[in-house]
């Protein structure tokens, strides 16, 4: 039964439309929604709403439902429309009054904002591993070849001398940055939702809120009912840049290694075990992992504007367009928690080839420069003299 039947039936094309995938969706949210329940459930039971039979039929019930989803056995059905609505039915058919009694002071709005907090807490620290797992990847391979010279580029072409060591810290450095950028939205969403119901609170039933947020782990909850509704188009927008982020980290570096492995650059082998073929032509190793990597970046960019454009131009409280920035939200965690694993894999398997990795003299341009101001020479002057010097070897076709 829908949690807001009234007595009629819902237009077949009209209830399919408006489920849309949502029910799909939310199977990654069932033990989310388990834990949030419990913690509600407590609270009925502070709040004299709940009996100690029911609470504990309640407690039953859900760690049954856990059970049932960890063995891929609990079914979210189109017509339940979201895993809540199943949470509930399958409750209420086990434990009838009890299960009637579980939604008190909880609205499906509340109730979808402290399952997503719940999930996108795990989601955030299990990047934070990842990016620290990327991080120790580059460093240790770092510590293997980072000595080797390499060279640096701008605008697409030769520059300045730079090391293996300096060029992965970058990427080291990037990740550790983006961790921050996790743990500042771990702090900000820690705050829990539940008890904001439709955005307007609880009205006559007397349910401790921070009690429940206690439970659920959060530092407190959320005082404003209105804005509980409003972090929805915030904090999941601000969760998916960081996500965009990262995987803007791992675009450069991609692209990079696209560039370093070819043949006509050598600097860096990808191991074989790496590398797809062609169907046709027999001699082809392709980087695909690369660019499919790299291309990941633009999908994550495109998810996040998605749901900042869903959030734009709607009145306070919960409209149904943000059932639609849900997908896309997975989606962006998804994708860079993958592609996190997948490039530290890349970069523990990666051997630089120091013979190709040439100095050629025009990169210590600069540096010769700077020789001649140690001497006095005014920079400008210094600068003119050096470019001279190698515009008249290009002139007369000297190699380097």
């Amino acid at each position: 039964m829908k949690l807001w039947a009234k007595g009629y039936s819902l237009d077949r094309d009209i209830e399919a439309f408006t489920v849309g995938d949502d029910y799909l969706l939310d199977r990654r949210l069932v033990r989310h929604d388990c834990a949030a329940t419990l913690a509600h459930a407590k609270a009925l039971r502070r709040a004299r709403l709940l009996t100690a039979k029911e609470l504990a039929d309640i407690t039953a019930g859900l760690r049954r439902i856990k059970a049932l989803d960890a063995a891929g056995k609990f079914e979210i059905k189109r017509e339940d429309e979201d895993c809540h609505t199943a949470i509930e039915n399958f409750l209420t058919a086990e434990y009838g009054e009890a299960g009637k009694k579980v939604h008190t002071g909880r609205s499906r709005n509340d109730q979808v904002l402290a399952a997503l907090r719940l999930y996108e807490r795990e989601a955030l620290t299990e990047l934070k591993v990842r990016l620290a797992a990327f991080a120790g990847a580059a460093g240790a391979l770092a510590r293997r070849q980072g000595r080797i010279g390499l060279p640096g580029y701008t605008h697409m072409r030769r520059a300045m001398p730079t090391t293996v060591g300096t060029w992965l810290g970058c990427f080291a450095a990037a990740a550790r940055d983006d961790a921050r950028f996790a743990d500042f939205l771990l702090e900000l969403t820690d705050q829990s939702p539940l008890g904001s119901a439709a955005g307007f609170g609880v009205p006559v039933l007397e349910i401790d809120k921070d009690y429940s947020a206690r439970l659920m782990g959060f530092s407190k909850a959320i005082d404003n009912p209105i804005y509980a509704q409003f972090t929805r188009s915030k904090f999941e927008p601000a969760i998916m840049h960081l996500c965009s982020q990262v995987m803007l980290t791992l675009n450069k570096l991609a692209s990079d290694l696209v560039l370093f492995s070819m043949p006509e650059f050598g600097f860096v082998t990808l191991p074989e075990a790496f590398c797809t073929g062609s169907s046709i032509m027999p001699q082809k190793k392709n980087p695909d992992v690369l660019e499919l990597v790299r291309g990941k970046y633009h999908v994550v960019l495109g998810e996040e504007f998605k749901a900042l454009g869903l959030a734009g131009n709607l009145i306070s409280g919960y409209n149904r367009d943000a059932q639609l920035a849900k997908g896309p939200l997975f989606a962006c965690l998804d994708a860079a928690l993958a592609s996190l694993a997948i490039m530290a894999t890349v970069i523990a398997g990666l051997r630089f080839n120091k013979e190709n990795c040439v100095l050629a003299p025009e990169l210590f341009a600069t540096e010769e420069a700077y020789k001649l101001v140690r001497q006095g020479v005014p920079f400008r002057d210094a600068y003119r003299r050096v470019a001279e010097k190698f515009r008249a070897r290009a002139g007369s076709g000297e190699a380097g």
